[in-house]
């Protein structure tokens, strides 16, 4: 899109999660003479004056995937209560594949992402519907790193004799909990959410049930034209575009 527009595009993130790091990225790119900004917001709180600075200094902000609180010109994300409720559902049609209507969920969730807070709220709306399962107190970690949500996942596994089914939130969680059921012998079905090479590795070695995976090239797609049309004036369209969700399986 950006070749196509004529449009100088620079891509830069933090090797890791990393709040402060993202801000400086923000104002290193505002200094630099950007016109426009595309931003997934790490920290929605944290990275608000950074985005309140930028549109001082006239330029375009665009969301994609997680807004700050500062006001953008749009959003392009996820419907992030509806993710966790088709999560929910899968969940609950993979146990019934097995023959498994009864038992507890575990569920990895980041402490500080209020997106993937949404999905656990979607998830744990659909399956106290249902009414059949126990969901089990969720395990916070403080961040992705797989080190970290692996042993949260392994802990939930050794502390709840139980336990049927495992939920991870993020990309992070996720690969925690496909890793730690992996080291199970796969005992567990597993959803995660986020689609990634290493993830798809486990959905194929049986280490994950299921992924429920966004659009990251709509983002991005969508994302460009409208930082191009805010750039030149033209209408942007909606505040708000739900870029959708969809669910991979095994083949």
């Amino acid at each position: 899109m950006a070749a196509i527009a004529g449009v100088n595009y620079y891509w830069e993130a933090p090797a890791v999660r990393n709040t402060n790091k993202q801000i400086e990225i923000i104002n290193d790119a505002v200094d630099s003479g950007a016109n426009a900004l595309l931003v997934a917001a790490d920290d929605p709180k944290l990275i608000s004056a950074a985005i309140e600075d930028a549109k001082a200094k006239s330029v375009k902000v665009i969301y994609v995937d997680s807004p700050a609180f500062e006001e953008a010109i749009t959003t392009l994300t996820t419907d992030n209560y509806e993710a966790g409720i088709l999560a929910g559902k899968t969940m609950i049609s993979l146990l019934e594949g097995k023959g498994i209507r009864e038992g507890q969920i575990g569920i990895i969730n980041l402490s500080q992402k209020a997106n993937t807070r949404l999905r656990e709220a979607g998830f744990r709306d659909t399956l106290a519907q249902d009414g059949r399962f126990t969901i089990l107190e969720t395990i916070y970690t403080e961040n992705d790193i797989l080190a970290v949500t692996q042993l949260a996942a392994e802990r939930m596994i050794n502390e709840n004799p139980g336990l049927v089914a495992l939920l991870g939130t993020s990309e992070g969680t996720s690969l925690g909990v496909g890793n730690a059921n992996k080291e199970n012998n796969n005992k567990f079905v597993a959803v995660g959410f986020d689609k990634t090479d290493d993830m798809v590795k486990l959905l194929n070695e049986g280490s994950l049930s299921a992924i429920i995976n966004q659009n990251p090239y709509t983002m991005g797609y969508l994302g460009m034209a409208q930082a191009i049309a805010a750039i030149l004036g033209r209408d942007t369209g909606p505040s708000y575009i739900n870029t959708g969700v969809s669910v991979i399986e095994p083949q």
